[in-house]
């Protein structure tokens, strides 16, 4: 069994009997309360305040920010090089998409992914996903249109949209709604957490995820 958290804009934490992993804390600069650390592992994906505040981090927590394979505490975690804008990162930089396994379960979270589309090198290396964590708002990544054909390319079994504005944030970005329309799926809602085990995981039709926080 694995328990999602999402704390808003790209910030989850990833919780099973024995670990937990937290992706992409924030500062309290962008409106919203970063959580407490108190993981095994931090993962950031690029050095922007919203996705590196690791104030606080344990001293024992095991610190991951850029590409390269990992094993931690049982969980595997490979780095991915991206880019933050369309402009070969001279607008924003670097941006690594992590593909976790954990669980008996592979999720990807795509950090503040900026490319118009995944290359092929990049779809090879994040292969086959069961949970994927996506970025829809716009204006510092990807948009909602693209958001829907970059998880076409992935074809993960559960899409959960993330990035995007909700009640609190200052952040100059997108709702969920124009991505929601754009998808076509009934959304499942969840409250904060998510919890899910392989055996539940859809067999054929994907599922779409989406908290409310």
């Amino acid at each position: 069994m694995m328990t999602v958290t999402w704390y808003g804009h790209s910030c989850f934490r990833l919780e099973s009997k024995d670990t937990s992993l937290l992706i992409d804390p924030f500062s309290q600069e962008i409106g919203l309360r970063p959580p407490k650390i108190k993981d095994n592992i931090v993962l950031v994906s690029h050095q922007h305040y919203d996705h590196n505040n690791i104030e606080g981090m344990p001293e024992d927590s095991f610190l991951i920010k850029g590409p390269g394979e990992y094993e931690v505490k049982g969980v595997f975690i490979r780095g991915i090089q991206s880019l933050h804008d369309k402009s070969q990162g001279q607008e924003r930089g670097l941006n690594t998409i992590y593909v976790i396994k954990m669980e008996d379960m592979t999720l990807a979270h795509l950090g503040d992914f900026g490319e118009a589309r995944l290359s092929e090198e990049q779809i090879e290396k994040i292969g086959d996903i069961d949970i994927l964590m996506i970025p829809v708002g716009g204006t510092y990544t990807i948009n909602y249109k693209e958001a829907v054909e970059v998880i076409n390319q992935i074809e993960p079994k559960v899409a959960i949209p993330m990035h995007y504005k909700i009640q609190g944030s200052k952040s100059d970005i997108d709702g969920p709604e124009k991505f929601l329309k754009e998808i076509s799926l009934t959304p499942e809602k969840a409250d904060k957490s998510y919890k899910i085990q392989k055996k539940n995981l859809p067999a054929e039709e994907m599922k779409l995820v989406v908290f409310n926080i």
